[in-house]
């Protein structure tokens, strides 16, 4: 079985999030806990494993993501990821349309190897924090929302870029407040140096401390955002140590994300860690 890793929402290698990438050559997913497994064993935030469907209904793929420790909901990064090995192996030309737990989520390429994801908007509902999650997070948020089912997250704005980039958070409590984590965000200090807002983001709940380049998460940052700096089309910077850039463009209930994707490893599972049947590599 082939298995890529890619780093998404990045042109560079070893910047971005790096995903693990599995195409299937079967017309159904292998039993959960053996791709729970392989998850495990790749260890970045997310691994995708997609499959084709036959005919012509809604979606042409079928894809699921998996942390090391859990499924998900949604996931942008490993969706472009996905996207990306479709477009560059030749397994599928043109925009791609995946069936997700998230509905049907669609990948465009461009000629310039840049991707454009179209994911629902997360609905913000406002939110009154519990008495000492200042302490918890390590800075006194301004505001709080609720993310919505597909996303899981709590999202905070504190006072500034510099705040957003000093965050020290206390992980072991930190999961008790949201589903998936927490998403801190801040308006970028110097627009002129090409991003709007800035966030990090936190999900000890599945087994991830700070992941790199969250795409699911500005589905909610784009409408926050947006609201506030009165455009559609914005782009984020988000601050982990590896960094990435997401464009955002709020189209009401649909937030398109456009990044790029670079494949830095290329392998293959051994018959001995495949499911019983052999190869389901799609090459």
């Amino acid at each position: 079985m082939r298995i890529r890793i890619v780093d998404a929402f990045t042109d560079r290698p070893f910047a971005g999030n790096p995903a693990g990438v599995l195409l299937l050559d079967t017309d159904a997913f292998p039993d959960d806990g053996w791709l729970q497994n392989v998850a495990l064993e790749v260890n970045h935030a997310e691994t995708a494993f997609a499959h084709p469907l036959s005919g012509s209904g809604d979606a042409d793929w079928a894809l699921r993501w998996f942390t090391p420790a859990a499924e998900v909901a949604m996931c942008g990064h490993a969706t472009l990821a996905t996207a990306h090995v479709l477009h560059t192996t030749g397994s599928h030309k043109g925009p791609v349309r995946f069936a997700t737990r998230s509905g049907v989520l669609v990948a465009a390429p461009a000629e310039d190897g840049s991707v454009t994801l179209d994911f629902p908007t997360a609905p913000l509902t406002p939110l009154t924090l519990p008495e000492g999650f200042a302490e918890t997070l390590g800075a006194e948020p301004l505001t709080a929302f609720d993310t919505g089912p597909n996303v899981g997250d709590l999202l905070v704005e504190v006072s500034d870029e510099r705040t957003v980039r000093a965050l020290r958070p206390d992980l072991k409590t930190l999961g008790a407040h949201s589903r998936r984590g927490v998403i801190a965000t801040a308006r970028a200090q110097d627009p002129s140096r090409g991003y709007d807002f800035v966030s990090r983001c936190f999900f000890p709940n599945v087994g991830i401390d700070e992941d790199p380049v969250t795409g699911s998460a500005h589905t909610a940052l784009a409408p926050y955002w947006s609201e506030r700096l009165g455009r559609t089309a914005l782009t984020g910077l988000q601050a982990s140590p590896r960094s990435g850039r997401v464009r955002t463009e709020l189209r009401g209930e649909r937030t398109l994300l456009g990044g790029r994707a670079v494949t830095v490893i290329e392998g293959e599972l051994l018959s001995a860690a495949l499911p019983s049947g052999g190869s389901l590599s799609r090459g």
